[in-house]
């Protein structure tokens, strides 16, 4: 059956999502959180990355990671709507500018790791990661905005061209693999499928209602229910979140079997450890991180938002009180890196990427935007 998703298809997708939990703590009170030092904190990270050299591309851009500059174009326009702050600040307006500029020359500039220095499939993977990640940067700009921009239409078009048509990526894109999970390794082709139906899920206008669309939808849809069921349970819960925008893209006994893992894998707690959501094994044999951390538990609070099962309800509000009591005093959330142990310094930027990460998704779901 093709997947035509019309746009009160996705309300209702919205409505039921809200159903599964809301912002409300365990107490039953709203959630109290500093959304100024989170701003704070994410502006200041965003400047980090994009000023530093070995993220530096061609034409005065920068690549737009998955770790920082991808989810903080998520969550600083969600700042900035809880915040009643009318203009965007001077980072969040240069990685825009930095997106719409990449965007327009696609066919002009090198992609993030070329073949011919980094060896084959660099220069497929780079371009599927970017014009995927692109796509949603723009997209949730024009969420907020109400006006699907010719730009983002622009992005998009690259991303479908991209999208594969054969094997076992049909439907989904070649994406980054360093062997660095969790964005960067051999299942992540999947979180960026997950990424894809997000960007379309939010893109305004009814954008996936789009006739020419169709087909690149219902092969997203195919290849996520083909392999949810194998997926890690971050990849899936991934999956999860997306489809409370798109709810086609995952059938409604595979939602509840991912509630069902979320709910089992939650801490005593409350929280949630990326250590649980997937069978990781670390470079330097390092033991893994199993606290509670602020990435796992924000990203289960925003896909338990998208289940329909009863029982998610009270395990969100379980995840809301474990973030809103574990913002540090600078307004960040701390996750752990689960590819190696990474210290945490001036000199050694990798070591925030995953605190970046942890923040932006913990006002995602703290703002309740879907």
């Amino acid at each position: 059956m093709r997947l035509i998703v019309s746009l009160a298809a996705l309300c209702a997708g919205v409505i039921i999502a809200f159903a599964g939990g809301d912002l409300r703590a365990a107490d039953g009170k709203p959630p109290k959180w500093n959304p100024n030092l989170a701003a704070d904190y994410l502006d200041h990270a965003e400047e980090r990355w994009a000023s530093w050299p070995r993220a530096s591309l061609e034409r005065g851009t920068f690549c737009v990671s998955c770790h920082t500059s991808s989810l903080y174009a998520l969550a600083r326009p969600a700042l900035r709507s809880h915040l009643k702050q009318r203009q965007t600040v001077d980072s969040e307006t240069k990685l825009i500018e930095n997106v719409v500029k990449r965007v327009s020359a696609w066919n002009e500039v090198a992609p993030y790791y070329p073949d011919q220095r980094y060896g084959l499939p660099k220069t497929s993977e780079s371009r599927g990661s970017e014009a995927v990640i692109n796509a949603l940067v723009l997209s949730t700009r024009d969420f907020y905005a109400g006006t699907l921009s010719d730009e983002t239409r622009h992005a998009f078009k690259n991303m479908w061209n991209l999208q594969m048509h054969r094997g076992d990526l049909s439907g989904a894109w070649a994406w980054m693999n360093f062997r660095l999970d969790p964005w960067e390794g051999e299942q992540s082709a999947f979180y960026g499928a997950s990424l894809a139906a997000l960007a379309v899920g939010a893109a305004p206008q009814n954008y996936a209602a789009d006739p020419d669309i169709q087909n690149n939808i219902q092969a997203l849809a195919e290849y996520l229910q083909r392999n949810a069921d194998a997926a890690s349970l971050f990849n899936s819960a991934t999956a999860l979140w997306a489809s409370r925008v798109m709810p086609g893209i995952l059938k409604p006994e595979q939602k509840d079997a991912i509630t069902n893992r979320i709910l089992k894998a939650q801490a005593a707690d409350g929280g949630w450890s990326l250590s649980a959501m997937g069978e990781w094994s670390r470079r330097d044999d390092s033991p893994a991180e199993t606290a509670s951390d602020g990435y796992a538990s924000a990203l289960a609070v925003l896909a338990l938002r998208a289940s329909e099962s009863p029982a998610a309800g009270a395990g969100a509000r379980r995840g809301v009180a474990w973030l809103t009591a574990h913002q540090d005093k600078d307004g960040k959330w701390t996750a752990r890196a689960v590819n190696k142990r990474r210290e945490t310094s001036d000199d050694n930027l990798p070591g925030y990427f995953m605190t970046d990460a942890a923040t932006a998704m913990a006002v995602l779901a703290l703002t309740g935007t879907p």
